[in-house]
């Protein structure tokens, strides 16, 4: 049981934002990000299939060439191979999860 509670570092990917791994295994992987307000996250793209859910703050997204704005209790999936990446509107938490788990985060 300890393996399964242990603590991962929080570290700073890019300006404004931080990121923390919350539990992992090999098939799945939960991440929080924090953003301070203006921070981005680059436009990039993974071969993970991704979920966001937004705890909390305001962000405006690009996924695959559109725009859109999302809140509080808001969530979707970003497709495997989809270029995407965000703008933080109100300072804020994104929950992520990866399938399979984003073995460059360890």
């Amino acid at each position: 049981m300890q393996d399964r509670l242990r603590k991962f570092p929080v570290v700073s990917p890019d300006t404004g934002v931080t990121r923390q791994v919350l539990a992992d295994a090999p098939d799945l992987m939960v991440v929080s990000f924090r953003f301070d307000e203006g921070a981005q996250g680059a436009l990039h793209s993974h071969p993970h299939v991704q979920s966001t859910y937004v705890e909390s703050g305001r962000f405006r997204f690009t996924l695959s060439g559109e725009d859109f704005e999302v809140g509080p209790g808001d969530s979707f999936v970003i497709p495997s191979g989809a270029e995407h990446g965000c703008v933080c509107l109100a300072p804020g938490q994104l929950v992520d999860c990866f399938t399979p788990r984003r073995d460059d985060f360890l």
